[in-house]
């Protein structure tokens, strides 16, 4: 990537830099400016220090900090929660920390906010941030700035008025936590010199219906990718490297936990059970690798075989497993713009999903994938068996690597970031 001659400064603020798919997306974003010759950072609360990536975190004493500020917050939403279910779908961002006066925001000509709930930094600090009157960039990876507090509002679409009779809280009312939570984002989020960036065009809609942000600037740039890390591979290599058989189908189904009900994985379950009612044959010739945390329980459930595993923190490792896959398939029911899908498509692995989020905007039906009807399990196995198949497989794997190419690249990403921040210090 050609380096420019005004290079800027460029701090990105997220959580954490290893945890969750924002923090994917963030340090990713944060090795491609930096190719494009522009000195930027990633400030976080606590992990690994880098050249690049800095924590506030120095001591014992601030990790209890941290963590009691993560547990007060929780415990607050724990007291009003309707169900286990929704615990850590909700944040009320009641306390964190000021990093307003840290060395990286005092001299950035760009301060960009990624996703930074858990206690990192409260709806006042944000509000100190947008005063130090700089150009403020704000990436969502959900819905949560601009609702009363959930990170998805699923059917509820209360977040286009002042939120209010929340179907999170155990006692909705019209003055329940959503809507003061909304009044104090309106007080507080709507200052300063503030841009929105979606990494969608759905959640870029669904922000511009809020009445937040129905009359705050909100563009639409998608995560980027490094495209010389998930690379096609040979397939019997990669099947090698995981002890799994040649003669095998294998398909991916990865979540960093499975049992999460938005993650689809029972609608995945019983697309398996249509299938193998149907074809009995498909129990001897395909295979399921999970990645991701699961139970007995929802594996004994599975009508076909599963491989297993944890996790995967190395990248080349993850791009030999979707290598090693014939369709990696997701039965999320509440998606944006999944880094899973573009790493798919990177390796050149096509992808079966619901038609849901943002996903409509990566997979092109039978193209490089198959649109599943939302929550329909049944059209869920159709897809999977037209895959398997049906598919021209070798097509779609080139399409897929060039959607990859021509809309997720580094290079393509980071001009459309940099032309954005440099229009915003004109400004």
């Amino acid at each position: 990537m050609p380096k420019t001659n005004s290079n800027m400064k460029i701090v990105l603020i997220n959580t954490s830099s290893k945890i969750g798919g924002a923090a994917i997306a963030c340090r990713r974003l944060l090795v491609a400016l930096n190719k494009s010759g522009h000195e930027t950072k990633m400030l976080i609360r606590e992990s690994e220090n880098g050249i690049n990536i800095v924590s506030t975190t120095t001591g014992k004493v601030k990790k209890w900090i941290n963590f009691y500020r993560f547990a007060s917050e929780r415990f607050l939403f724990f007291l009003r929660e309707k169900s286990k279910s929704v615990r850590f779908l909700f944040s009320i961002a009641n306390v964190g920390e000021n990093i307003s006066k840290h060395i990286l925001l005092r001299t950035s000509n760009i301060i960009h906010l990624h996703w930074i709930n858990q206690g990192f930094i409260s709806l006042q600090g944000i509000n100190k941030i947008l005063k130090l009157n700089k150009p403020v960039v704000w990436t969502l990876h959900d819905m949560w700035s601009f609702t009363g507090g959930c990170h998805h509002s699923g059917d509820c679409n209360r977040f286009k008025e002042s939120c209010g009779n929340c179907p999170f809280l155990k006692s909705p009312s019209n003055r329940d936590l959503s809507n003061r939570i909304w009044k104090r984002k309106s007080r507080l989020l709507l200052s300063g010199n503030l841009t929105i960036v979606t990494c969608s065009k759905w959640l870029q809609e669904k922000a511009k219906e809020s009445s937040l942000f129905r009359n705050v600037r909100v563009e639409s740039i998608p995560n980027p990718i490094d495209t010389d890390v998930f690379i096609p591979k040979d397939k019997i290599v990669c099947k090698a490297e995981f002890n799994l058989q040649q003669n095998k189908k294998y398909l991916l189904f990865s979540a960093v936990n499975v049992r999460n009900y938005y993650k689809g994985f029972t609608f995945f379950r019983d697309a398996l059970k249509i299938l193998a009612d149907k074809y009995p044959s498909l129990k001897n010739e395909v295979d399921v690798v999970v990645l991701g945390r699961t139970s007995e329980e929802l594996l004994n459930e599975m009508p076909l075989k599963c491989i297993v595993i944890n996790s995967i923190s190395d990248e080349s490792k993850m791009a030999s497993l979707y290598n090693l896959v014939d369709f990696y398939v997701t039965s999320s029911l509440q998606e944006n713009l999944p880094n899973t899908i573009m790493e798919s498509f990177a390796c050149g692995t096509p992808v079966i999903a619901f038609n849901v989020g943002g996903i409509p905007e990566m997979v092109d039906h039978l193209q490089n994938g198959y649109l599943a009807e939302y929550k329909s399990a049944d059209d869920l196995a159709k897809g999977i068996y037209w895959g398997l198949y049906e598919a021209h497989h070798d097509q779609l794997s080139s399409n897929a690597r060039d959607k990859v190419m021509a809309c997720y690249s580094e290079e393509v990403v980071a001009e459309t970031y940099i032309s954005l921040y440099k229009e915003l210090i004109r400004k």
